[in-house]
């Protein structure tokens, strides 16, 4: 479980794989009527100083973009979206109301559906992504749960797997790669009537259940365990959070951030369908920091109590500054193929978050 911004006009440095065929630019990574994101690459130059403002623009263009195109809620772009940006209500003001009116119409779409065809594919996840999504709204935005949300979450539990998990597909890393992955929902379990939701109940005692009871298959499962144990009572003792919250630090590098890919072996990735990749990749036995890990890292090690003042959160922090790229994005490469890295967005919510939770982002920011 756990809870995802570009100018059109910068031209970018790309990988020399693409530089090979100059005659056939790489298709831009967003693209919906007048919005057009460039590809995403190792070489783009990085900013001389933090634009929060160029951030939320690559966020905000690239969340509508995906929803105007795709017409679908992802995991990796307007999914992210919806469970980190309320969030940054405090620092960057409201999210525009159009993405929540999105949610809720694909909400109202996939109840119609039969339950069959929700426990198939991809659908288990986009429902806990649009509960969570929907949850966090409420949460920051509204501060009282809707009746939309509401009955986003129940859907959500109605389709729990018999062992207490959110079903998963194990295929596409980080996001698609593993029943940890999913979405939490804070306070609602606290809305619910003992005997009126008794079911409900039992179906949330059941994640609890399942996660305390199964082992995270890598340790990129562990932060999202960490990340979940702050916001559900009871889902680990003190020892076990110490040892969570040291399984972090030991992934951080010399230079102050993290590297997705230093969190399990290219075999422990869903299937492992992605290992001839990744270790052909010319880093793989020195893996960079990257954005999306550091600012994971970061953003759970503080809700799990690591105070700001941390020499260690202070060098992550130093790292997320100046390593921001002209677009507003923060590089991450992708663990599955080299043509979108659609994770640069999550690879950029993160950060953002992050940086707020370190008080490093002025409330109702501008730049």
């Amino acid at each position: 479980m756990s809870r995802c911004i570009a100018t059109a006009a910068i031209v970018f440095a790309i990988s020399p794989a693409l530089a090979a065929d100059k005659a056939k630019p790489p298709e831009p990574q967003y693209k919906f009527e007048k919005i057009v994101i460039p590809a995403a690459a190792a070489g783009e130059p990085r900013r001389e100083t933090l634009s929060v403002k160029a951030a939320v623009d690559y966020l905000e263009r690239g969340a509508k973009a995906w929803s105007g195109a795709r017409k679908c809620v992802s995991c990796h772009t307007n999914g992210s979206y919806l469970v980190i940006r309320p969030s940054l209500t405090k620092q960057l003001g409201a999210p525009p109301n159009e993405h929540r009116e999105f949610f809720v119409a694909q909400f109202e779409d996939m109840k119609k559906k039969g339950t069959t065809v929700l426990r198939g594919g991809l659908k288990p996840t986009q429902i806990a992504y649009i509960a969570a999504g929907l949850a966090e709204w409420d949460r920051h935005v509204t501060g009282k749960l809707s009746k939309e949300t509401d009955a986003a979450l129940r859907l959500m539990l109605s389709l729990q797997s018999k062992d207490g998990s959110q079903r998963n597909l194990d295929c596409w890393p980080p996001h698609e790669s593993s029943s940890y992955h999913g979405a939490t929902a804070p306070g609602f379990e606290k809305s619910l009537d003992p005997k009126k939701d008794k079911a409900v109940l039992q179906k949330i005692a059941a994640v609890r259940n399942y996660l305390k009871k199964t082992p995270p298959p890598h340790d990129y499962a562990r932060i999202l365990l960490l990340w979940t144990a702050t916001r559900m009572d009871g889902l680990v003792d003190a020892k076990q959070k110490a040892e969570l919250i040291d399984t972090v630090w030991k992934h951080q590098r010399k230079d102050g951030g993290w590297s997705i890919r230093t969190f399990a072996t290219p075999e422990k990735w869903g299937k492992g369908n992605r290992a001839k990749k990744l270790r052909t990749e010319e880093e793989f036995t020195d893996p960079p920091s990257d954005g999306h890990m550091t600012g994971l890292a970061v953003l759970v090690l503080r809700d799990a109590g690591v105070p700001a003042s941390d020499s260690r959160i202070r060098k992550a922090v130093a790292w997320l500054k100046s390593h921001q790229r002209e677009s507003g994005r923060w590089w991450t490469r992708s663990l599955n193929t080299d043509r979108y890295h659609f994770i640069t967005y999550s690879g950029t919510l993160y950060p953002l978050a992050a940086l707020a939770k370190c008080d490093e982002l002025p409330a109702k920011t501008a730049e």
